[in-house]
């Protein structure tokens, strides 16, 4: 068994496990963290990103002074962004059998995988996931192009990847070519996601992605039937161990609510679901007591209006609380009552309606949370030069330095709020001491503390045997082979069986059989009989069948020495010596000239040139022995 390390960013994994003659794919992040070194992509023309001196060496090139320009020291790409896509040269990806995802953060790479590597397997989903995965390329797909690795797909590959997705639901079992069966399971973290069981029948591994153990709007994560794994392999833990998720969303009411207070507008990038769906949770539980009711709230995404209904229908994907709500009927989310009052207003984009329909001070969600590209761009050039303002980060995946690098100097305020609900390294530790897998593998960012708090030992996995580690484009032997296979037995075959009791409660007997293997399944039937056959199809299958009868009996036992030397007594053999030996005795028949070895596994009788005292004494060692 081998996993092949695709991906080095352990919360956007791509690994693949190549187990019982199968290769499956466990997800297909793409590491867009590179396009925090490029310029933001502006809906309208900006002049002051295009006012900004161009960065060259020393000795002058004119293709870097037109390609890097430089703002506050930092040196950014003024080109269209570019990803950090899985290696493909590792593995030969055509050979990929499947791909399992977890949740709709680990799917953005899929459309590379599928239509451009030879991939002609089925990719394995929930439906939410799907859905919500199918809404998140939208500012990618339409404005930007890869140039160094690969274009961006087009919303026809994007289209020809999804078509390629089976949809599954939790506890669902998979037959993969009779060798191995996967299980979803429910993961605890977003609408749909899931941690994977992969297992054959005496061999089970588990792949734990963006797993959560907070009480949000999912089904709760199903930790029972991740127990007896042999090998369990863990990613996408919380990016930022030491936030309190629930103190990050207290943080975030506060700050919006000092900000409009004070006549200023806030913008919140972020994704168009996932953490969006609890924060306006909160806020419905917030607006009137923080004297919020008059103010608008804006949610601008192209797929704003799908976001929303989607984690309104999907009411079996929810945690029971939620369900519930359902059958009442009552909308599971409340956000549903903040768009009929209009205190939650939804667009496309920043041109039509909203332009309207827009009154300061406000609060606007939009993406994209790298700052790079989509309608918060706009925001950040109109609200930027204010104090008044403020912009607060939720989505823990890019460093809101970094992202604000390129807006710099910034009048604006800046609040910090990561709001991650994936588990912790304290709920790792509780995890694993419950689920108790043989081996746990994980990258190797979990191995040891972060770089910036290299004293925190607390903030790396602590298991035993200590967890094994993977980085980007490394093959790991996983650590265990497999042993045993199932193998079916006819009934006809079943029928003819004898077993005898060599000793209490185990009992054997021996199978004559030819073994049929199809599709991984392996079957004992009868062998055909070569007098039922007649010419050449009787030869032919007399030579390659023995015959049962020639066959020579198996024995089982053990022979007692003192009655042994008793029996050769009485069979007219004397002057016998026994010796031990590390591995059993030595009789020595010294006037024969002949040594018996009496071993625990093998009997030896070497004599010199008599073979009527060696079959003599073999007779004599048989009555002691069960044949069968």
């Amino acid at each position: 068994m081998k996993l092949y390390c695709l991906s080095g960013h352990p919360t956007l994994p791509c690994n693949v496990l190549k187990f019982k003659s199968t290769t499956i794919m466990l997800d297909c992040g793409l590491d867009v963290t590179s396009t925090l070194n490029f310029l933001p992509l502006p809906l309208v023309q900006s002049p002051r990103l295009s006012n900004l001196p161009g960065w060259s060496l020393k000795d002058g090139n004119a293709f870097l002074d037109k390609e890097l320009k430089e703002c506050s020291g930092h040196v950014f790409v003024d080109s269209v962004p570019e990803f950090c896509l899985p290696e493909t040269e590792l593995i030969d990806l055509s050979t990929v059998d499947v791909i399992l995802i977890s949740n709709y953060h680990c799917m953005m790479a899929l459309p590379y995988i599928t239509e451009h590597t030879g991939f002609t397997g089925t990719v394995y989903a929930t439906e939410p996931t799907v859905q919500i995965g199918r809404l998140l390329p939208s500012p990618l797909k339409d404005a930007v192009e890869v140039s160094t690795w690969r274009r961006c797909y087009t919303m026809q590959e994007v289209n020809s990847a999804l078509s390629k997705i089976q949809l599954v639901g939790y506890s669902q079992k998979i037959e993969l070519f009779g060798a191995v069966q996967v299980t979803p399971l429910s993961s605890g973290y977003a609408l749909g996601s899931s941690n994977w069981i992969i297992q054959s029948h005496y061999e089970k591994v588990s792949y734990v992605s963006g797993s959560s153990l907070l009480t949000t709007h999912p089904q709760p994560m199903d930790q029972a039937s991740l127990k007896n794994s042999d090998v369990l392999i863990l990613t996408g833990l919380t990016q930022i161990p030491t936030a309190n998720p629930d103190g990050m969303v207290g943080e975030f009411c506060s700050n919006l609510a000092l900000t409009v207070r004070n006549g200023g507008n806030v913008l919140v990038p972020c994704y168009p679901s996932g953490v969006i769906y609890d924060l306006l949770e909160c806020l419905y539980q917030y607006i009137d007591s923080a004297g919020l009711s008059t103010v608008p709230f804006y949610f601008i995404s192209p797929v704003a209006n799908s976001s929303l209904e989607f984690s309104q229908i999907f009411a079996e994907w929810l945690c029971h609380n939620k369900q519930s709500k359902v059958y009442l009927p009552e909308p599971p989310f409340p956000h549903a009552e903040l768009i009929q009052t209009n205190k939650l207003k939804h667009y496309p984009s920043i041109h039509g309606d909203f332009s309207n329909d827009f009154r300061q001070p406000c609060v606007v969600f939009t993406g994209h949370p790298s700052l790079r590209f989509g309608d918060v761009v706009h925001f950040m050039e109109l609200w930027g030069k204010s104090s008044l303002n403020t912009v607060i980060f939720t989505e823990p995946d890019f460093s809101y330095l970094e992202a604000l690098a390129p807006y710099q100097p910034l009048a604006m305020k800046c609040i910090y709020c990561p709001i991650d609900t994936r588990l912790n390294f304290i709920q790792v530790s509780k995890l694993l001491k419950e689920v108790q897998p043989l081996h746990v593998v994980c990258p190797e960012q979990y191995t040891q503390p972060p770089p910036a708090q290299s004293h925190r030992m607390d903030l790396m996995i602590d298991c035993q045997p200590p967890a094994m580690s993977y980085r980007r484009a490394e093959v790991l032997a996983l650590p265990f082979k497999r042993r045993y296979e199932k193998i079916e037995i006819m009934p006809e075959l079943a029928d003819s069986l004898v077993p005898m009791e060599i000793k209490p409660g185990i009992s054997l007997a021996t199978v004559s059989a030819v073994l049929h293997t199809k599709d991984n399944k392996h079957v004992l039937q009868p062998p055909p009989r070569p007098a039922q056959a007649a010419g050449k199809k009787r030869k032919r299958v007399s030579e390659d069948v023995p015959d049962c009868k020639v066959l020579k009996p198996l024995l089982s036992g053990s022979i007692p020495v003192e009655q042994f030397v008793q029996t050769l007594e009485k069979h007219g053999f004397s002057d016998i010596k026994v010796e031990d030996t590390a591995k059993g005795h030595i009789v020595l028949l010294q006037e024969a000239e002949t040594l018996i070895q009496l071993e625990e596994d093998s009997t030896h009788i070497i004599c010199d040139h008599d073979e009527l005292l060696r079959v003599r004494l073999r007779d004599l060692v048989l009555k002691f022995l069960q044949k069968f």
